[in-house]
């Protein structure tokens, strides 16, 4: 064995006791399945012989695993203890991507890799998702193209596997890979080992979460250490995973938290913006200074800061948001303002009622969404009137939605100019409509014919 490895593969095997133990009630996912069992070891006989008839090199830290931890357990299909379902025992499934010409398929060279953008998998699914009466031999051909030079080596439920990579750059990478063919997620980790240990760092960690919920792609494990890894690298990517795994965290220590106080004092971009999250998340008092002089170069991070994780805060950004309100000009982030304004409880119509007569269509039908929220909007009916003659279909819709409750004669002139606008159906427009005049005893078939001067 690799001297690399001698001292993981110890780690590991204490670490397969430690998390039997500490999981006894097995409410990890996947190991009331496995229970944490591994078989005996594979011999490097079965491994070269497999080598050779597949014309393949095993990574060293997968072959370090089958050789020296286990192979093989009680399981789904008799799988070794490991994310999700477990481990396939060595040499087993190896069909699960592809059905035929196996030799081939594990041999040929690697097509997917960590960045591939959406354009260049749907570009590899093509053939398949656009050809209803594709034969299957065509089928099996291109499953061979998409998942070549992958090894499946576990199950994660319905139609979602992982797999390690036979070569190219990405040797040894652990790959989530979808049958229905979703992209490819490539695991954090550079080898097997790193990513198997990791599953029992999330599971052992005195942090880890509560939720048992299913192993993450995300870097995990304690906090010490995804900030260990985030302090050692350059990489953006790397770090906003790292950041990204401590946001999954239920708490974080001080020394931690002054750590990322520091950290975003000196960042940029996307950085500091996931950063400014954290802060919010585990402590918004300190925060709090931060958000709001980000206001002024990102609302939007702001806004969704506080009410992903501080709402309960929202009436603190009453004033902020009547200052910079004008400012806004994406339907996102004018959303996320709205969904503020209604945690304060206050009545916020003054602050949305500029944005019913925006240019963008999207941020007119929010802000009549959110006025149809309030309490007393039937003060506000000149406003609705102007929407329900907004020269937008969804505007309109989204209007007599809004004035659900609301039963005032003044707007039935209004309906009536709707019901003439639309003699047909669009949008859900008359649907709505004669949900609206139902209180009046009216369709809108009938408010057409209807005097409104005497009713």
């Amino acid at each position: 064995m690799s001297e690399e490895f001698t001292s993981q593969i110890e780690r590991i095997k204490q670490k397969l006791i430690l998390a039997k133990e500490i999981d006894k009630d097995l409410k990890v996912f996947g190991a009331s399945n496995h229970k944490y069992v591994v078989g005996n070891t594979a011999n490097h006989h079965d491994i070269l012989k497999f080598e050779s008839d597949y014309n393949i090199s095993l990574p060293e830290a997968y072959k370090a695993f089958l050789l020296n931890i286990g192979n093989s357990g009680i399981s789904y299909e008799n799988s070794a203890a490991g994310p999700c379902y477990g481990i396939f025992p060595f040499g087993d499934h190896i069909d699960e991507f592809v059905y035929d010409n196996l030799e081939n398929f594990l041999e040929k060279k690697c097509v997917i890799y960590p960045k591939m953008t959406d354009e260049y998998w749907r570009e590899l699914t093509k053939k398949i998702d656009e050809n209803d009466d594709i034969s299957d031999e065509e089928f099996d051909e291109e499953l061979g193209k998409m998942f070549a030079g992958i090894l499946p080596i576990g199950s994660q439920g319905c139609s979602y596997y992982y797999g390690l990579v036979l070569n190219g750059e990405f040797k040894g990478r652990v790959v989530g890979v979808d049958l229905d063919r979703q992209k490819p997620y490539f695991v954090f980790e550079s080898n097997f080992l790193d990513w198997y240990e990791r599953w029992l760092d999330e599971t052992t960690a005195e942090s880890q979460t509560k939720d048992h919920d299913l192993f993450n792609y995300t870097l995990s494990g304690s906090v010490a250490y995804i900030l260990k890894v985030y302090a050692s690298t350059d990489d953006e990517e790397v770090k906003l995973e790292c950041l990204s795994g401590i946001l999954r965290k239920k708490k974080i220590d001080l020394e931690a938290l002054d750590f990322l106080e520091k950290e975003f004092k000196v960042s940029n971009g996307e950085i500091q913006k996931k950063l400014l999250r954290l802060l919010a998340k585990f402590d918004y008092d300190l925060a709090l200074l931060h958000l709001i002089d980000f206001v002024k170069n990102d609302s939007l991070t702001v806004f969704q800061s506080v009410f992903w994780y501080a709402k309960d805060k929202s009436a603190d950004w009453l004033d902020v948001i009547k200052e910079n309100a004008s400012k806004i000009q994406d339907d996102e982030t004018f959303r996320f303002c709205t969904y503020l304004l209604k945690e304060t409880g206050t009545d916020y119509a003054a602050v949305l009622i500029p944005f019913t007569s925006h240019q963008d269509v999207d941020i007119r039908m929010s802000a009549y969404y959110s006025l149809g929220l309030l309490k007393n909007k039937i003060n506000y009916l000149d406003t609705f009137i102007l929407g329900l003659n907004d020269k937008a279909n969804r505007v309109v819709h989204i209007t007599l939605q809004a004035l659900d409750g609301v039963n005032d004669k003044k707007l039935l002139q209004h309906y009536k100019n709707i019901a003439e606008r639309f003699p047909e159906e669009q949008d859900y427009i008359l649907v709505n409509l004669n949900h609206r005049l139902k209180a009046f005893g009216l369709t809108n078939k009938t408010i057409k014919e209807t005097d409104l001067n005497n009713y």
